[in-house]
């Protein structure tokens, strides 16, 4: 439970963590980033390489 201090609102570490990512998303970061990658490449590719 927070507690107020000073004036602040305090929680442990263990309490202040919102979620937890699980590995999924992980994938999902990589495979989006590579994906954005990929295709400004290609635009790179198709515009510059004529």
């Amino acid at each position: 439970m927070a507690k107020v201090e000073h004036g602040q609102i305090t929680e442990a570490t263990t309490e202040a963590r919102a979620g937890e990512t699980g590995g999924h998303m992980r994938w999902v970061l990589f495979t989006g980033t590579f994906l954005v990658a990929a295709i400004f490449a290609g635009l790179i590719a198709y515009y510059f390489g004529q």
